[in-house]
């Protein structure tokens, strides 16, 4: 399975990704290894998680995500559907 998820920073931002195991991305971002823009802004927490049935699907859905606004993220985020 693919998920498609956004991490909450220490500086109140949002970061979109996807993966394959949303609790391993998670570690590897916290650990610094994650993406270049979560390393600066630790600790991070997952706030979102939809799966996706392919990666496909997943990356497509990503980039849907990150072309949204800050307020429909936050919207998304609160459980209202996007």
């Amino acid at each position: 399975m693919n998920y498609c998820y956004m991490l909450r920073c220490a500086d109140g931002s949002l970061y979109t990704g996807w993966t394959t195991d949303p609790q391993r991305r998670l570690r590897a971002h916290n650990a610094g290894r994650g993406a270049k823009y979560t390393r600066s802004r630790r600790p991070v927490a997952l706030v979102y998680v939809e799966e996706c049935a392919t990666k496909e699907v997943a990356m497509s859905r990503e980039w849907h995500l990150k072309h949204l606004t800050k307020e429909e993220k936050e919207a998304l985020v609160a459980g209202e559907r996007q």
